[in-house]
Parts: structure tokens; sequence; C-alpha cells
């Protein structure tokens, strides 16, 4: 049903119009009734200036009459045959033919009336007649005496309700129909929410609302329908195995009617019939549940527990990655969380993790993690091919097998630089949502490829506000009471970054009772070693034991065993690689250490080249205290570069390498001091040289 265009909803329109017999046009008053004069008009009459009552100082009388579109009702609704404009359900043209009625499915006895001609099958034939099913619950008795040809089961027959006994039998007679129209009948039920339909059990009920996912079990289909107020699962059985109302996809707005019952301790509808919904009623319902679900999204508008400006200026974004996170959880929506695998990249994700998992449970059940979570280390510091490939075919799997919609993709600790364009194309081709919350230093091109973007750079700070900070508040946006689980993940993620922020002072100082600044860096060290042995696996027991997310004593033993494990890794590393470094002081005073990683470190083992390098970096740091230094670690066509005590702007150099050296194919970036640069082998001397230059006349 919708407003009638003729006439705007009024029900009436303009026949006419003819000039104002009392001020004859002119719109104001001419003469005076001081009988009828009101006090409020004495001041216009006194102005000369009075409005004419009659035609409100317009001079024209309008004349309407009742719009025969609507026939004055101001509403239009939908032929329920031809689906032609009308006043009433069936449109005049319409009637014209015999009508023939169809119960739906879902219909019974109480859905029929007498003397009505309705379209049945033909069901068992007996000696006195024969039964007809008018649908697979309904069925009634055509007598012998009424009969003038013979009759045999599967027969589709139009037959005529005679009258319905009081104990539910029903007397047919046969209609001869030709030329008719075919209406449905609908079961008429009314609306019920998904949060009370476990007050029905047993009975029948009407839900409307989105499929959010179609799952092929070895019997039923499932069908999971979200409304404005929770979700349910329904399910429909045609045989074993077989998809059920093969029409009904995800995304689609529906109505589903069947009974309430318990399966397995949880409400399931047992489906009798699907019908997609159309037009304005999807429209209004889909607008119902999507603001619903915003309201239910809205995150929570806290204190940060470290005072910060640059937090502050975030929190805008901060709020919307919250609240986009949380309504993806509501909508049943999949969600993927890439992070870069190293303290700062894992405590960020898990502190996203554990805020969000309770939250997909409630929503879709015990399994539902399973099937709506994923966390993917990513060893690259930015959003790689390859990963985007994997994300994707796993996405586009679990669309085709079970109906879900295609994912949310959340890159934490990476994703905020050109690098990751090539891999944001993809997503963008695919229609997938990215979010970014990040702390290395940012490409203006990645935001037109982005949802929502969280990064320090865009508040004026740098990368020495971690991502694992950054994700840490953004957990307690989402669900506030798992800020004490994870109050630890900021100082790991700081100390694991080597963050020397005000900011980092202050998450350490937080847990400073309950972790003294070496065990957290025990903590840091064991993720990095973890999850390079990981390599593609969340890990996400050991990982949880790391971080202290179960049992204390396992906690304290897995921590002693794998930082003791790094450190020996990284002392026989230090012995192989210390005395292969080349050493030599720049003209602006800066130490530059070089060593090539890939003859003179162990290979395909911890620590990886870049932690190598900053472990070398580390050493020297030490050594020569208060000293400006930069050490680049190198391979045949990358090379890792860390800094103390130098203005560097990394992404910047990177930029103008690409443009100095043709044919070289430089790319990189990171941190403005601390990242990494990837180039052809061939030209390797060639950059590096001309990056030593650089490096030589930044400013200490």
């Amino acid at each position: 049903m919708g407003e009638c265009k003729r006439c705007m909803g009024s029900g009436v329109v303009v026949e006419d119009e003819k000039t104002c017999p009392e001020c004859h046009g002119s719109g104001r008053v001419k003469s005076v009734n001081l009988t009828s004069l009101r006090e409020e008009d004495l001041a216009e009459i006194i102005a000369g200036d009075a409005t004419c009552r009659s035609c409100g100082g317009k001079g024209k009388i309008v004349i309407k009459k009742k719009c025969e579109v609507c026939d004055g009702t101001g509403l239009l609704m939908e032929c329920r045959i031809c689906g032609g404009i009308s006043t009433s359900e069936i449109c005049e043209s319409c009637r014209e033919k015999p009508i023939v009625w169809k119960l739906r499915p879902a219909c019974d006895i109480s859905d029929l009336e007498a003397e009505k001609t309705y379209e049945g099958v033909v069901g068992d034939v007996v000696n006195f007649g024969a039964f007809v099913q008018l649908n697979s619950s309904v069925k009634g008795l055509l007598h012998s005496s009424k009969l003038k040809q013979s009759l045999k089961s599967g027969d589709k027959i139009f037959v005529k309700v005679c009258k319905i006994q009081p104990n539910g039998n029903i007397e047919l007679a046969p209609v001869s129909v030709s030329d008719h129209r075919l209406i449905e009948v609908k079961k008429k039920l009314p609306r019920r929410r998904t949060d009370e339909i476990s007050d029905f059990v047993g009975k029948q009920v009407m839900v409307s609302g989105e499929v959010i996912q179609v799952k092929q079990t070895g019997g039923p289909t499932i069908f999971t329908i979200s409304d404005e107020f929770g979700m349910v699962h329904s399910a429909a059985f045609e045989r074993a195995g077989e998809r059920a109302y093969p029409e009904i996809e995800s995304e689609m707005i529906v109505e589903v009617i069947g009974e309430v019952n318990l399966r397995n301790g949880e409400i399931q509808i047992e489906v009798m019939e699907i019908n997609q919904l159309h037009g304005s009623s999807a429209r209004e319902i889909k607008k119902e549940i999507d603001a619903s679900i915003r309201r239910r999204a809205e995150p929570v508008n806290q204190e940060f527990l470290v005072k910060s400006q640059i937090l502050e200026k975030l929190r805008p974004a901060m709020l919307k990655v919250a609240e986009e996170i949380k309504y993806a959880v509501l909508t049943s929506r999949p969600i993927i969380i890439r992070h870069h695998a190293d303290a700062d990249g894992i405590t960020s994700a898990v502190a996203i993790e554990r805020a969000i998992l309770p939250l997909i449970r409630e929503v879709g059940g015990n399994d539902a993690e399973y099937h709506f979570f994923k966390r993917s280390p990513s060893k690259a510091p930015f959003y790689e091919i390859q990963d985007i490939t994997k994300d994707l075919t796993f996405a586009l799997e679990d669309a085709a097998r079970f109906g879900q919609k295609l994912p949310l993709i959340l890159l934490m600790d990476n994703g905020s630089t050109e690098e990751d364009v090539p891999a944001l194309l993809q997503a963008e081709a695919y229609g997938l949502d990215v979010i970014v919350v990040d702390h290395h230093h940012p490409d203006e091109v990645v935001d037109q490829y982005l949802l929502a973007h969280v990064n320090p750079a865009h508040a004026g700070g740098d990368f020495g506000i971690t991502t694992g900070m950054l994700g840490f508040e953004i957990a307690r946006m989402i669900r506030p009471e798992v800020g004490e689980e994870i109050l630890h993940f900021p100082a790991i993620s700081a100390v694991g970054d080597r963050s020397e922020a005000p900011e980092a002072d202050a998450y350490i100082e937080l847990v400073a009772e309950r972790y003294t600044r070496e065990e957290l860096t025990e903590i840091a060290l064991a993720l990095d070693y973890e999850s390079y042995w990981q390599r593609f696996s969340d890990g996400r027991g050991i990982i949880n034991d790391i971080l202290n997310l179960g049992n204390p004593n396992r906690h304290r033993r897995i921590i002693e065993i794998l930082s003791k494990q790094a450190r020996t890794a990284i002392e026989e590393q230090l012995r192989a690689t210390l005395p292969n470094v080349r050493s030599i002081t720049l003209p602006n005073g800066v130490l530059l250490n070089v060593i090539d990683v890939e003859k003179y470190a162990h290979k395909f083992t911890f620590p990886p080249p870049g932690k190598t390098s900053g472990e070398i970096h580390d050493h020297y740091c030490k050594e020569h205290e208060g000293r400006p230094i930069v050490t680049i670690g190198y391979g045949p066509d990358f090379a890792v570069i860390r800094s103390k005590g130098v203005l560097l702007n990394i992404p910047e150099m990177v930029r103008e390498l690409r443009d100095e050296i043709v044919g070289a194919g430089v790319t990189g970036g990171g941190h403005l001091v601390v990242g990494s640069i990837k180039f052809v082998e061939g030209k390797r001397r060639d950059v590096l040289e001309r990056l030593a230059e650089k490096i030589g006349a930044a400013r200490t």
C-alpha cells in the first residue's frame, strides 16, 4: 500500500478555481463587518492591510473534488492478481474473470471460506468419492453423488467449499472453470519478533526479516533470519540433503511461517513456507532492521585509560571503527582480521577478538565463531596479494556453500601504505569493506578504498602510539567489560615496538603491579618467537597462553620456555653476524652499520632478517649510547632500516629513490625512522649507495 500519486495522499484534486467574491481577486478586505471583527485583526484594518479570510489572501477560490484514482482515500495498493494499481486488493478488471483461490502451504482449515472456489489435487479415490488436497494439511471430500466424471489420484481439480462441519470435515463440489484468475490465500498471522518467539513453542508464527545465512545440511536447509530484535534459525525440508527453496538467497527480505520448536536446546522454526518480500514492504522492514541494529551497534564513548591528545583527536574515527565492527557482528557478517605477525599486531588483533567473540556467540550460537570470525597473521607489514587471495578464496567458498555474506576485513598494524593498494583494489572489485587500524606512516591514496581508517599520523602523532594501544581502546568501545582482561596488551605492544611515547609509559604504569617491564618484554619476545613458527596460523590457544588469557601457571611456564629459546637463537645469530657488520661514520656524524643478512646470518630460522637487523641495531645503540645510529640489514633485493637519533622520513626516501634510480623498481615504506625497501637485485648497489647518501644528509 502506498500514497496516491494523483492527489499526493490528500484524497482530493483541484478541479477549477474562481475569483474570490469577497475581495474580488485583491486578497485584501474591502469592507469591514464590525460585528464580526476580531481584536487581533484591528491593527491590520487600521493599516489597511487586512487579509481576506475567504481566499487567504490569494484572490482565488480553489474548487476541489474527490480523487477518482484512489476514490478519495489518498491510498493505493497493488492488485493481488495482476500487480496493477488499485483501490482494493483486486482491481476491477481482474474481478471480471472468475476467481479461483489456492491455499498456501501454511494455511489451515480456518483460512477456508464457504462458497469460494479453490484449486486442489485429487488424493485418494474411494467408493464413496474422492478426497481432494487443498494443500498438504487441508483436504475435503468430493462425494460420488456430485461427480460426473471419473477421477484419478494426482489430477488437478477446481472445487467449491459447500460446507465446513464443526468436526472439521469439508464438503466439496466440482466446479467447471475455464478462463479464471488464480489468487493465493496467505496465512494471516501477526508478525512476531525473533526475541519473543520462545513464548510460542508448539505454535505457528510468522517472522519477517533478512536472510543472513543459508546452510545446507545432510537433512534440512537452515535459513538464518535476522530482524530488528535478533535472529532465528528456520529449518526447511524437501528431501535429505536437498536444497529447499532454492530461490531464497542470502540478503533477501523474506517472510517465514512455521511452527516454533526446541532443537538441541535452541529455538528453531520448522518452516511451512518462505516467501520473498518485494517493494515498499521489503524496504520498510530493511529500514527498520538497519535502524534498530545501528542503535544496538552504537559504541560506548568512554574515557581513555591514559591521557593523550592524540587519542582524543582520534576518538571520532575510533568510534566509527567500533560501530562498524559491532554492526557487522549484529548482522552476522563474517569478520576477517589481518594483522602484522609481531607483538604489536598480535595484541591489537587479539584485543578486538576478545571483545567480539562473546557477541558473535550471543548472536549466532555457540559455534558461530567458527563461521563468522577468522584471524590471520601477515608476515609483511602490509596487505599482500597472497593475503587477499586467500581471504577472497575462503570468503567466496563460504558464500557459495553456506550462503554467507562477504566479510568485513579489518587490517591491524598494516594496511595504510601505498604497498597495500593492489590488494585493496581486489577487495574493492568484490565489494568487500576494509577497515584499517595502523600506526605506519600512511599514504593518502589508500583512503579511497577504506570504510574507516585510524592512524595517529592523522592526528599529528607518530608510530609511538602503537596499534596495540589503538586496538585496546577500540575493544573497550565495543565491549567495555573486556578491558580488565586485556589491560596489559597496550604495555606489551609498547615494549615490543620500542615505543618512547608518553602514552607507552602511561600504559606500562597501569599494569605495574601485575607485570614488570622485564616481564612485558619477555611476553613480547615470546609472541615474536611463536608467531615466526606459527607461520600463517593464528595459533589462538598458544597465543592466549602467552598473553595470560587462561591458566596463569601455564602462562608463566610457556613464557619461560619460549623467551629462553628466543634469546638463545638471538645470541647465536649475533655471534654469527656481528663480526661481519661494516661500520662507517657519515658526514653528519651518524654511525652507519651495514650487513648482508643473506650471506652472514642464519636463514630459515628465528630471528628473521628484520628482527636480526633490529637486534644488531640494539647492540650498537647500547655500545654507543647517545650517538645517532642507523643500521641497514640487506639481502639480494631488500633492505631493512633501523635508526635512532636521526630525523629520517623513510616513506619519502622510498619515493625519491623510485624516481632517481630508473629501473630499480623501488618500493617499501614503514614508519618515519624504521622501515624496509624492496628493489630489483641488479640495482642493489645503486640503491644502497644512494640510500647511504640520503642518511648522511639527514639531520640528527
